[in-house]
């Protein structure tokens, strides 16, 4: 056969397959084989496109939608894309529940967290498996989780605060870079549970005005505080998933932003994933922004940015969009292949079995080692404020213990928000009666309510503290009061906070107590920086518990009572009071967080106490004059000086002392939690480069100047404050960048 007849054989087989494939788009009624199957073809972008060929343009439009349906003929299964896991499966039934997000911040153990991650993965491998024998695939019963928040937590006004790892972009970028790589896994071939960096990119209240409110920041601002840790699980942890926020960002929608969503998430981070929007935000575009006027509208102003998914029903509208020429089905291609990639390496395709996760079976739900982390999540992430005369630990063989408060045996001061559930919530009056000598006397009244002054003015409680050795009051807020837009139904504020202290009828309770108690321990829990100076006054020991998760109680008793030593270190700054920060609706970072707060603190970023001592030694540095292509290691010997086996988490400042712009007063570079014996030494290891020296100029970009530099290692942020609370004086030393 001559060279032009077979170019023209070829060219005739070719037309045949376009035509073949036409027909199969256009007649969603013929079933056809699955050639898209992992099995046929390993190469992802080749099954991706191969899917896509095969469906028609309402097919295709469905699986934009969260709640993508079946298109059976495809054998393609229904799948619902929303589902939770924020600290354990949340919404879909039995799950272990570990301690909230911002509790697992104050850990500052990223080993812990990566474990954490993965045991929630296998429980969530489980129970979809579980749901799929069953035929069951609805929400919260999928593998796509919307979890983690990486906000920053710039405000404790914010109810959603509670989600986030606190105000520290680095601390923020390392707990949630190894809470995905828990949780999504390191198969080379699959992911066993997708993440997500949510809510992309400036977005924490106020949650009255999510659905309109335009976050107006600085260029400086955006990439120095509020875009890191979404870079770091974009580049570090390969998230699967980004959420868009509901908010605009200077005049930009979240969910339709050229320059957050292409420029920099797609071309300078280089985010192979999908986009998806915060949930009813592409109907805000036209009911709360009123930047578009109908859904069409608003669904091709999406979906042409590249939102790929959307959870709401505004995607309904597209193909209405197409007809009236707004968007075109070349870009509903576009944004399913960025979409179903997810899916395939999920294994959802794949042939029953063929995933090596299809063997996960319902044992991992709730798995005896499972329960054991999320108590060590627990005891590590409390942080003790106070003990007086060491107070604590306190004898477990005490002949009397009174308990009392809002919070002892309220177990949604365990659960936080997205939680899931559990036949073991172990509250704090369980965990005291768990922990003392059977000839205790344990008396429990609860004595306050949580936000509002007691009807009957009669007290039958206040005398058991008169009579008891020790008294452990439980105050404090749950997501009764802040939390999500419509979560929080004891808030006024829909989930925000105005008052940032205590309720005052806690207040008076503790007063009454306090004026009876022979020994007064506190404890505290809530998701965000509750300023409370009088209940500091007022306790002979302050231990602040978050949300601690399903063994909350014992956690804390536990450490009431030596089991555990405390170790948990602030994530976020409290401040005295709220005339200490400016309005809510400011998203400038100027006097916020410890990085640029004016005023001191009344606890600072990064402080907590132990029941041991440590002391620091000098530090060492590889050299005191460095080039930009040179990295620095700065060694620090730590003892434990005290009486009990301890964490110390050690952590390393930078100051930038001859910058040109404005620059924090110091930021979180490094830290390492190690553990030590009475009398034990470690020396500690850190290494700086050139990257970690940048500052942010006002244009948003990275510059290294030269100049000299302060660093600080110690168990706390560096300053008067810290050791005026009881921090171990750290360390410092000076180096310059010729």
């Amino acid at each position: 056969m001559n060279p032009i007849t077979m170019n023209r054989l070829l060219l005739l087989i070719c037309l045949i397959g376009l035509i073949f494939i036409s027909s199969i788009q256009r007649n969603p009624s013929e079933t056809v084989s699955m050639p898209y199957e992992m099995g046929k073809d390993p190469n992802l972008s080749k099954r991706v496109d191969s899917l896509i060929a095969l469906m028609t343009i309402e097919e295709k439009a469905s699986q934009l939608l969260a709640a993508s349906p079946a298109v059976d003929r495809l054998d393609i299964p229904a799948y619902n894309w929303w589902n939770e896991c924020l600290h354990g499966v949340a919404r879909n039934g039995r799950a272990t529940i570990f301690p909230q997000a911002i509790g697992m911040a104050a850990t500052f153990d990223t080993a812990l967290i990566y474990r954490v991650g993965r045991a929630i993965s296998m429980e969530a491998r489980a129970k979809y498996n579980l749901a799929v024998a069953r035929g069951q695939r609805g929400q919260y019963q999928g593998l796509t989780f919307w979890t983690p928040n990486v906000n920053i937590f710039r405000d404790p006004r914010w109810g959603r605060g509670q989600e986030t790892y606190g105000e520290d972009p680095y601390l923020t970028s390392r707990i949630g870079v190894s809470f995905v790589k828990g949780l999504q896994g390191n198969h080379p071939r699959y992911v066993q549970a997708a993440g997500m960096a949510k809510h992309y990119a400036v977005h924490n209240g106020p949650e009255a005005l999510r659905h309109e409110f335009n976050a107006v920041v600085s260029m400086k601002d955006m990439w120095e505080t509020y875009l890191p840790a979404f870079e770091a699980l974009v580049t570090e942890a390969k998230v699967e998933g980004v959420m868009g926020a509901y908010n605009r960002t200077n005049g930009q929608l979240c969910c339709a932003h050229p320059y957050l969503m292409q420029e920099v998430l797609r071309e300078k981070w280089g985010f192979e994933g999908y986009y998806v929007s915060d949930c009813g935000a592409i109907s805000d575009f036209y009911l709360g922004h009123k930047t578009v006027k109908t859904p069409e509208e608003a669904a091709a102003l999406a979906l042409n940015v590249g939102t790929n998914l959307n959870c709401g029903s505004t995607y309904e509208s597209l193909l209405d969009a197409v007809e009236q020429g707004l968007t075109s089905e070349e870009e509903i291609d576009n944004n399913l292949r960025e979409l179903l990639p997810t899916r395939f390496k999920l294994g959802l395709f794949e042939p029953e079995g063929a995933v090596p996760f299809d063997t996960i079976g319902p044992g991992w739900i709730r798995k005896s080692e499972h329960i054991d982390l999320t108590l060590e999540a627990a005891e590590k992430s409390l942080v003790l404020l106070k003990n007086k005369d060491n107070t604590l630990p306190a004898d477990p063989n005490l002949n009397s213990v009174f308990v009392c408060g809002p919070t002892a045996a309220h177990v949604q001061a365990l659960l936080a928000n997205y939680y899931g559930v559990s036949e073991d919530l172990k509250t704090m009056l369980e965990g005291v009666v768990a922990n003392v000598a059977p000839h205790t006397s344990v008396k429990y009244t609860q004595g306050a309510l949580l936000d509002r002054k007691n009807p009957n003015p009669l007290d039958w409680f206040s005398g058991n503290a008169a009579s008891s050795e020790l008294t452990i009051a439980c105050v404090g807020i749950s997501q009764l009061i802040e939390g999500e837009e419509g979560e929080s139904i004891m808030s006024n504020y829909r989930g925000d906070r105005e008052n940032i202290g205590l309720p005052q009828s806690q207040i008076d309770f503790l007063k009454n107590i306090r004026s009876k108690a022979k020994k007064l321990v506190v404890v505290i829990t809530g998701g965000s920086a509750i300023s409370c100076p009088e209940v500091y006054e007022m306790a002979d020991a302050l231990i602040y518990a978050w949300y601690p998760g399903e063994q909350g109680g014992m956690a804390v008793a536990n450490t009431i009572f030596g089991k555990s030593i405390p170790s948990g270190r602030l994530p976020v700054t409290v401040v005295n009071s709220i005339e200490d920060l400016p309005a809510y609706e400011d998203y400038a970072m100027a006097n916020r967080t410890y990085r640029y707060l004016q005023k001191d603190p009344q606890f600072p970023f990064g402080f907590g106490l132990s029941y041991s001592n440590f002391s620091y030694g000098t530090l060492k540095l590889s050299d005191t004059k460095i080039k930009k292509k040179d990295q620095l290691t700065i060694e620090c010997e730590i003892t434990n000086t005290g009486k009990f086996k301890a964490d110390e988490v050690v952590q390393l400042y930078l100051k930038d002392l001859d910058a040109s712009v404005v620059v924090p007063q110091q930021s979180l570079k490094r830290f390492e939690r190690i553990s030590l014996a009475p009398n034990e030494s470690k020396t500690v290891s850190f290494t700086l480069s050139a990257k970690d020296l940048e500052l942010i100029d006002e244009a948003g970009e990275r510059v290294l100047e030269k100049g000299e530099f302060e660093l600080f290692v110690g168990g706390s942020s560096p300053g008067e404050r810290s050791i005026q609370l009881g921090a171990m004086a750290g360390q410092t030393a000076r180096f310059e960048l010729k």
